[in-house]
């Protein structure tokens, strides 16, 4: 008997002692566990005893020969490039035919009218704008704010008019206003608000004017 064959045994019965033991924790749990006992004590003892018992390793076979290459074909002479065509005789353009005189004569070189109209000057600044400044009196603004219904935006867009102080708004008169009125996003606010009864009080306070 082969020392494998014994090692199965000896699992087998050592497998069956363990699950009679571990019968009573159920049939299942001990069947597993017989199974499991048993397969390891093959593989245990196997590796004790039966190491230096196996099968001889089988003699390595010599390698066949490397395929011999095919021998590669002879290269095929190279043809002789073809002749290239003889161009073709390309007749010349004839030329085109010059303007008939009658048709040189139709062109006419237009002249500027002598007594053409001047262009109409360009209109001056509209009487009715009131006085402006490029930038505030001695580098500080009046605070426009102050009069009702200006706010930052409505105050940055005199500026940009060129109204900084309370007496300018104050001098406005009808005309003025007028103008203002039409360059500004907010008509009729001027007389609505009272902006240059307002803008003469200020003034007055500031000692302007």
């Amino acid at each position: 008997m082969s020392c494998r064959n014994m090692c199965w045994i000896a699992g087998a019965l050592l497998g069956l002692a363990a699950f009679l033991l571990l019968l009573k924790f159920g049939v299942f749990l001990g069947l597993i566990g017989g199974l499991v006992i048993g397969v390891a004590l093959v593989f245990i003892l196997q590796g004790l005893f039966c190491s230096d018992v196996g099968a001889s390793a089988p003699v390595a076979s010599e390698p066949a020969p490397a395929p011999k290459p095919a021998p590669e074909p002879a290269p095929e002479p190279a043809s002789e490039p073809e002749a290239a065509p003889e161009p073709v005789a390309t007749s010349e353009p004839e030329p085109k035919p010059e303007p008939a005189a009658e048709d040189a004569e139709e062109v006419v070189a237009v002249e500027a009218p002598a007594d053409a109209p001047e262009a109409a000057p360009v209109a001056a600044d509209d009487a009715r704008k009131p006085e402006t400044l490029d930038a505030p009196r001695g580098g500080v603004a009046d605070d426009l704010k102050r009069l009702k219904g200006v706010g930052p935006k409505l105050e940055g867009m005199l500026n940009g008019l060129g109204f900084w102080h309370f007496d300018q708004i104050a001098a406005w008169g009808p005309e003025e206003i007028a103008w203002v009125d039409d360059n500004l996003s907010f008509k009729g606010r001027i007389e609505r608000d009272g902006w240059v009864e307002q803008a003469k009080a200020l003034a007055a306070e500031k000692g302007q004017g």
